[in-house]
């Protein structure tokens, strides 16, 4: 009954948006379901500022948005909109592994856009989300008045390299237990998990302990397409997204971009850089004390950046 109820809910604001022509104007605080290719998507959107509002990509794929929370702040210029794609968190989990594809993402990404209403938009994408942002921008959709390319990932073959620099930085011991089960493909021991465990403090979150809403998002992990389209860990990518690269392609973004990164991100800094060299007028933000999850580790720097970059975006 709730589910039938958020998604008629959905359809008439979709309904009354493209009668009135409203864009955002009829966009409403609150959530609900939206029906997709392959079940349905959960949002969740916050604030009443009169901005264009901010569409939200998490990583992953399949971390839900959970850790996404301090940019909910944002709402005091702009209505920002989360939502959890299929396969994780809130959304439904679908048994089809057809669904875990980048193009079947970049498809829901317009069907939430087109159940909300949201024919302006800034688009956010952290991690997987910025692959995802990139892809649906390379498709020339309308109506995107800024990007924001957090943590990227766009060369998986120089993310891999960096993860393993950065992997070289742990004790030899837990360097040896990664290499032995990477050797022997056996990636759910105790000793392999707490190894990378280890790895993701240094260089996921640096909060210690991790807020409450990172353990969410990762109990709430969607594992198979994670699975399917990374691999067992952040640095064994195995998945489709493999031979992932963009970066041929990132002079044909046309608006204005930000890219961010944490001085201790797994998304290096210099590998970021060399991104936004790419962007024609592209500006770049590097947070000192942060890792991959910059909005846990210094939300309120964080959120004052993106606030700054979007005010300066609609002032023009």
């Amino acid at each position: 009954m709730r589910a039938s109820r958020a998604l008629a809910g959905a359809a008439l604001l979709a309904f009354a948006c493209a009668v009135a022509g409203c864009g955002h104007r009829g966009l409403k605080a609150g959530e609900g379901l939206i029906p997709v290719e392959g079940g349905r998507v959960w949002y969740r959107v916050v604030g009443r500022g009169g901005g264009t509002p901010l569409l939200v990509l998490h990583g992953g794929p399949g971390v839900p948005s959970y850790y996404l929370k301090p940019l909910a702040a944002l709402g005091e210029d702009r209505p920002v909109v989360f939502f959890d794609q299929l396969g994780c968190g809130h959304s439904d989990h679908p048994r089809d592994s057809t669904l875990w594809t980048i193009d079947h993402f970049v498809r829901e990404v317009g069907e939430v856009r087109r159940a909300l209403g949201l024919s302006e938009i800034h688009l956010y994408g952290h991690s997987w989300g910025a692959m995802l942002a990139t892809d649906y921008m390379l498709t020339r959709p309308r109506g995107v008045k800024s990007l924001i390319l957090a943590s990227p990932a766009l060369d998986v073959g120089r993310w891999v390299k960096d993860a393993d620099s950065l992997r070289k930085t742990l004790p030899d011991s837990l360097q040896r237990v990664i290499d032995e089960a990477e050797k022997k493909q056996v990636y759910d021991s105790p000793a392999y998990q707490a190894a990378i465990g280890t790895y993701y403090h240094r260089y996921i979150c640096r909060r210690d302990p991790w807020p409450a809403d990172v353990d969410s998002a990762f109990s709430q992990l969607g594992q198979a397409e994670y699975l399917a389209m990374c691999g067992p860990s952040e640095f064994t990518i195995t998945g489709s997204l493999r031979n992932y690269d963009r970066t041929a392609r990132l002079p044909e973004l046309h608006l204005p971009v930000l890219f961010m990164s944490g001085r201790y991100d797994e998304a290096t800094p210099a590998t970021v850089e060399h991104y936004r060299s790419l962007v024609p007028g592209a500006r770049m933000a590097i947070l000192d004390s942060s890792a991959h999850f910059g909005m846990q580790d210094e939300p309120d720097r964080y959120v004052q950046v993106l606030r700054d970059f979007l005010r300066s975006v609609e002032r023009k």
